[in-house]
């Protein structure tokens, strides 16, 4: 989980790329879920909020430009 204050400090190309990563991230724990797998169930809303966070600053970003 990164901090919102290192995701301010990223750019809009390192932002997106760490959005791709993080919805592979968020598959491969859904899939975890489904199979019995996965030990830690508090890491799927860690991982959508992260998710968030980052359209969050996407869109600010995109709105001030």
């Amino acid at each position: 989980m990164v901090k919102i204050k290192d995701l301010r400090a990223m750019s809009v190309d390192e932002l997106e790329a760490r959005l791709v990563e993080c919805k592979k991230e968020q598959l491969t724990l859904r899939i975890q879920q489904a199979t019995g797998q996965l030990t830690n169930t508090s890491a799927i809303s860690k991982v959508r909020k992260e998710v968030a966070q980052i359209n969050t600053l996407l869109t600010e970003r995109k709105k001030n430009s």
